[in-house]
């Protein structure tokens, strides 16, 4: 069976796809990153005021719930945007990015939020962060670990 966008067999998650627009990618991951950070802060923000507000009318009972809602936020987000149509994040679209599978198919937004987990726990760790980078330089395909563990690549739109 062959894969009808590009024309050529489809490939496994872990090998290159060299017929992608890879092309300073590593770069323009790097200033999307930045973009995010900007609106899950004010995304994060408006979860906790809600839920501070909230907690007030049940007596402190939601407060419990601000640690986990912070973290559902960042990948909420992620599910939502790079599994949605756009394939991207905001800070993404901005850098002019997309989301793909290894065969080139969308990814769905389960693929999408373990993708952004996998990155948020490789760069709350500076060995695993740098482990993380080094297989994007290392890689024709500048496919970063996280992206080699869920089968997900980010190529120019």
């Amino acid at each position: 069976m062959s894969d009808t966008r590009y024309g050529q067999p489809p490939v496994t998650a872990l090998e290159p796809r060299p017929y992608q627009n890879v092309s300073g990618v590593l770069g323009s991951r790097l200033f999307a990153w930045l973009v995010d950070i900007v609106v899950l802060f004010f995304l994060g923000w408006l979860v906790v005021f809600l839920l501070a507000l909230l907690g007030v009318v049940t007596f402190g009972a939601t407060w419990l719930l601000i640690p986990i809602a912070t973290v559902a936020t960042a990948l909420g987000y992620a599910a939502l945007t790079i599994g949605g149509r756009k394939q991207s994040t905001w800070g993404m679209r901005v850098a002019g990015l997309r989301v793909e599978t290894a065969s080139g198919g969308r990814p769905d937004g389960l693929a999408a939020a373990v993708h952004a987990l996998l990155f948020y726990v490789a760069a709350g760790t500076f060995l695993l962060w740098l482990v993380d980078v080094a297989c994007g330089f290392a890689r024709e395909d500048r496919r970063m670990g996280h992206d080699l563990l869920t089968g997900l690549v980010v190529v120019r739109t």
